[in-house]
């Protein structure tokens, strides 16, 4: 049994306001969108005989907000638990859902796993409710090992990557099994199906809370990564340092691009290729949109590019597929602030990039913008509006171009080099441990949850950073006519209600009494909650225009008859 929680258990009791922390993702600040992880586990345990089960209670808990959680837990059965802690702002809500695992099912062995999960490893197994983490980025084969010990009553010395404990003593098992490449990895996305059927719960399986509205497939092309951000906990030196990964592990073009296929065989739906395909150098990218092309995929394809791109790149991909689209992460419009990230190209070789891509029939491109990065001041956050501004000017077809601008997140990435060494790239950190980071997850506003600041920014000015440069950006869009009058209006009302909400959490939290400052809390929780999703940006502008999952029935009948593309 696969369980994903809720990143605060129980949100729904809680008065917290998340601020526009998950705007630009298609998950709720709950953070109910499971990693991909779980697909391919389940999917590797059912090929190996297993019965599995995936259940996304952070999904169910928003659907129905007198779900009961403990009645549901209680009525589960299974010999083995397993709970991501992939995003470390799961930590309050994944610790949580596993203490009532435990609670009515002592017998049971509970299991976490993921990315966070493998940084904080040795903290974690000292949890009662933990019993077993295993460590990695792949544990697809790991977990078939654990389950077959599990099964013959063995001990887990055997299982690779494994952190255990026996009697209160722990043991830690060598980091041994970091695979080359990813080409075992085969998804059944028909078994997914027939799974919703058997336990006809397409609400605890889906991916995400609007997923059956809106739904979105992700294919992917590499676990590690070639780059260096200073901030991000994949990089690759993260993956050498903590996961054992010294290089990238790509899946070969022809599977990726059958992966795609495989999926559009079962989904009338846009596929998110994950990964930059250049890592694998130009060669590898040409042989997968030659397969794609030969394959015949219709479907949608969402690109995502680390670096800027020729303009021979875009003619491979407009060649290949009818509709696509490109994401970018700038990450900022001055160069100083994204030399200093670790984003080593200039302004020109982007506008060329996006250039390139319009022209060569992109539906859409999405260009993301963050706050909190080293190097930069308030000022040259709100000033993103005018590079907008500037590319807008500048280019053709102009209603493809997106833009966007967020905090970078509510953590800094554990392992990430800013982390591990936050004084040499300007930052102050609040949170080392994962204690620490659990309990600042129960702090009413997302300013009191943020665990960094930065030598040129507080926690205060990020924040109010947030809210000013993305209003200046809907600005931007509205003069330039990509935007109505009513969701303008909309916007930067809401935009004021959440600054007027932060100062007015400061204000009961600066309460001494204890019961009156939570009675003042609890008065606000509603106009909090009301302000959970799309406060500095149109979220659905981040959807692309697709059928409901429910759509999809007719092609997804389809593709249990023909052959499955290995």
């Amino acid at each position: 049994m696969l369980i994903h929680a809720p990143s605060v258990y129980d949100f729904r009791k809680e008065t917290i306001f998340y601020g526009p922390i998950s705007d630009l993702i298609p998950s709720t600040p709950v953070f109910e969108m499971y990693p991909f992880g779980f697909v391919t586990i389940a999917a590797h345990l059912h090929r190996e005989g297993y019965r599995v089960r995936i259940v996304n209670l952070a999904s169910l808990m928003l659907s129905d907000r007198n779900f009961d959680v403990e009645s549901f837990i209680k009525n589960l059965s299974s010999n083995v638990y397993g709970i991501d802690l992939h995003w470390l702002p799961h930590a309050h809500g994944s610790l949580e859902v596993a203490r009532l695992i435990k609670k009515y099912h002592p017998d049971s062995k509970i299991l976490f796993g993921g990315l966070s999960s493998t940084y904080f490893h040795r903290e974690l197994i000292n949890y009662p409710q933990v019993d077993l983490v295993l460590r990695g980025d792949s544990t697809e084969i790991p977990v078939a090992s654990l389950m077959e010990a599990v099964e013959k009553n063995d001990d887990f010395t055997r299982v690779p990557n494994l952190t255990w404990k026996r009697d209160g003593k722990v043991f830690e098992n060598p980091l041994a099994f970091v695979p080359e490449d990813i080409d075992f990895l085969d998804v059944d996305y028909g078994w997914m199906i027939k799974s919703v059927i058997k336990y006809r719960d397409l609400k605890g399986f889906k991916p995400f809370r609007d997923w059956d509205r809106y739904p979105l497939v992700a294919a992917f092309s590499v676990r590690g990564c070639t780059m260096n951000c200073v901030v991000c906990g994949g990089s690759c030196t993260a993956m050498r340092t903590f996961l054992g990964r010294a290089k990238p592990a790509f899946r070969t073009p022809e599977k990726l691009a059958s992966d795609v296929y495989n999926i559009g065989c079962h989904f009338d739906s846009p596929i998110f290729v994950v990964g930059d395909l250049r890592q694998g150098g130009k060669e590898y990218a040409r042989r997968f949109f030659d397969e794609v092309k030969k394959l015949g995929v219709e479907n949608h394809l969402i690109l995502e590019i680390f670096t800027p791109a020729d303009r021979e790149f875009f003619r491979m991909v407009s060649a290949a597929v009818e509709q696509f689209s490109v994401q970018f992460s700038p990450d900022s419009h001055e160069e100083d602030v994204r030399f200093a990230l670790g984003r080593k190209f200039d302004n020109k070789s982007i506008e060329s990039t996006v250039e390139h891509a319009l022209n060569h029939s992109c539906s859409r491109f999405d260009m993301f913008f963050m706050i909190g990065l080293p190097e930069q001041t308030v000022e040259s956050a709100i000033k993103t509006s005018d590079y907008a501004r500037h590319l807008y000017k500048k280019l053709d077809h102009k209603e493809k171009l997106f833009f966007y601008i967020s905090p970078l997140a509510p953590f800094l990435d554990p392992g990430s080099c800013a982390f591990e060494d936050p004084e040499k790239y300007g930052y102050r950190v609040f949170a080392r441990t994962l204690e620490e980071h659990r309990s600042r997850l129960l702090n009413p506003s997302w300013k009191q949850v943020l665990s960094y600041e930065t030598k040129w920014m507080t926690r205060a000015e990020i924040v109010g950073a947030s809210y000013d440069a993305a209003e200046c950006l809907n600005k931007v869009r509205f003069e330039e006519g990509l935007m109505s009058v009513d969701d303008y209006e909309l916007l930067s009302m809401r935009i004021r209600l959440a600054k007027t909400m932060v100062e007015e959490i400061d204000l009961a939290e600066s309460i001494k009494d204890p019961e009156e400052r939570t009675h003042r809390l609890q008065m606000i929780k509603e106009k909090a909650d009301q302000l959970m999703e799309s406060t500095i940006c149109k979220k659905r502008d981040l959807e692309w225009d697709t059928k409901g999952v429910f759509r999809s029935i007719p092609r997804a009948l389809f593709g249990f008859l023909i052959k499955k593309r290995i």
